[in-house]
């Protein structure tokens, strides 16, 4: 049987890829334990200094949670697969390095809150996202009440999530969803070339960069200082910091080691 979760690594770039395309990507608990296994493997290879996730096949990046697994649980069973749904897109934000999603197609409920886990999100013109769980008299149950609000403002998330409206990505890169629309063609290539921007700086610079604004923005400005202080401490004595004077003083490129 095919794997569900595809995971490539090139140039510090891990491309993790979604493998149901005949079911639209959409996730069944195999592919959450899969899914989980790579994301634990990710965040303990230094090697990987940022990760793309995206969707195999032309339609969908993932339509959500799979409803036709989901009709044969009983309720046991729907809230283990809730809470491991959602334990894994916690993971996934959780995440040290950068995490970009490329969306190249669907991306609705659990698929939606996947991308929102993510630090950045590209998607093509003819993708398609939303919380469409009230549709089928559910809530979203991953992230998606709390991290919509958080970056789109609460009004507006209200009127996607109550509605179960879905959006196209140039009104999702209107409302600050979508970093950039990209062609089909080209998704994956503008998602690796923004992820090889953050690749060639100082990887432990970079991690703690995205902890400090990950966490303090989530509290208060005087409490947020604190944070970046603390996240710039831990760069202080890193070999890659003294790197980084020397090759400005000898003129050359710096050769970053993660260390």
């Amino acid at each position: 049987m095919d794997s569900t979760v595809l995971q490539t690594i090139k140039n510090h770039v891990a491309i993790i890829t979604f493998n149901r395309p005949d079911q639209l990507n959409c996730f069944n608990y195999q592919m959450l334990l899969d899914l989980e296994q790579v994301i634990q493997e990710v965040k303990a290879n230094p090697a990987i200094r940022t990760v793309i996730f995206t969707g195999a096949g032309g339609k969908s990046f993932s339509a959500g949670a799979d409803l036709k697994e989901r009709r044969t649980l009983d309720e046991n069973q729907v809230r283990r697969n809730v809470n491991k749904i959602r334990s894994v897109f916690n993971q996934i934000e959780e995440l040290p390095q950068p995490t970009i999603a490329a969306i190249n197609g669907y991306a609705l409920g659990g698929g939606f809150e996947l991308a929102l886990a993510c630090d950045f999100r590209l998607a093509v013109p003819e993708a398609k996202m939303g919380l469409t769980e009230v549709t089928w008299a559910i809530i979203s149950g991953a992230g998606g009440t709390q991290r919509l609000p958080r970056l789109i403002g609460s009004q507006r998330a209200k009127e996607m999530i109550l509605t179960g409206r879905k959006v196209a990505a140039e009104e999702a890169q209107r409302l600050g969803i979508i970093l950039e629309v990209c062609d089909s063609k080209h998704l994956l290539t503008e998602a690796v070339r923004l992820a090889e921007k953050m690749s060639v700086n100082g990887p432990l610079a970079v991690i703690q960069a995205k902890y400090a604004i990950h966490y303090g923005c989530q509290t208060d400005l005087h409490t947020g200082l604190a944070i970046e202080a603390k996240a710039y401490e831990t760069i202080i004595p890193t070999e890659d910091r003294l790197e980084a004077l020397q090759a400005f003083k000898e003129k050359r490129p710096p050769q970053f080691k993660g260390k």
